[in-house]
């Protein structure tokens, strides 16, 4: 199984004025997001990366370069338009304040799955096509590279939280239960028998064992394991 480093891009302008920027263009990282996206790069840096497919957005395409400007070689850099943001439709550019007001903020609150934003998409729909991109790649590039390959997948808050959730088996419904920060790195493995979250939301911390070529072991360890 290869391995899947799932990176949410840095802190933007919007993201500190708690704007929903959504698919809007020109929406940059700020300074604070631009060291966010630095520190992240350098824990990634003792990975070799065989692919990076980032989110067409400037904002993830900002932190892949960080990524990329870290690696001691250049690997492919992919654009997958299946994991970009999601389309928030009438929502996109109002304040998160303004729209916690509207009777739809609760059910994207206590039940996505029936989540459908005005002249936008709904919330199933995002997180099937991102969860579709994420296997289809992790698929290639284990084919391509064996099962020790890691690669770097650069997306939205919500696009991670809704690949996470699938990956632990979680309904939809239950996906505003995980968190997922500016510039984290969250670590799946898909598995024969099933996904393995390595880890969720983690900002700080050695990645280098992540170097290792050698595939992990396809049964979970009864007791925990070493």
């Amino acid at each position: 199984m290869a391995t899947v480093i799932l990176v949410r891009h840095g802190r933007t302008s919007a993201n500190a004025s708690g704007v929903l920027a959504g698919r809007t263009a020109g929406v940059r990282l700020d300074d604070t997001g631009r060291r966010q996206a630095a520190r992240t790069a350098e824990r990634l840096a003792a990975v070799p990366l065989v692919a990076t497919v980032s989110s067409p957005l400037e904002r993830c395409r900002q932190t892949t370069k960080f990524l990329r400007d870290a690696q001691e070689g250049s690997p492919p850099a992919l654009i997958e338009r299946a994991i970009t943001e999601c389309d928030y439709g009438d929502w996109q550019g109002r304040t998160l304040a303004e729209l916690a007001k509207e009777d739809l903020w609760k059910v994207v609150q206590s039940q996505p799955s029936a989540a459908v934003f005005p002249g936008g998409e709904s919330l199933p729909t995002m997180q099937a096509r991102a969860v579709a991109a994420i296997r289809k790649h992790d698929a290639a590039f284990e084919a391509e590279f064996g099962p020790g390959a890691a690669w770097a997948a650069i997306s939205h808050g919500d696009i991670i939280k809704s690949i996470l959730a699938d990956a632990l088996g979680m309904h939809l419904d239950l996906f505003q239960r995980i968190n997922v920060g500016p510039a984290s790195v969250s670590i799946i493995r898909y598995g024969a028998n099933r996904p393995d979250v390595i880890a969720t939301n983690t900002d700080s911390g050695d990645l280098s064992w992540l170097a290792k070529t050698a595939a992990p072991a396809a049964d979970a360890a009864v007791g925990g394991g070493a």
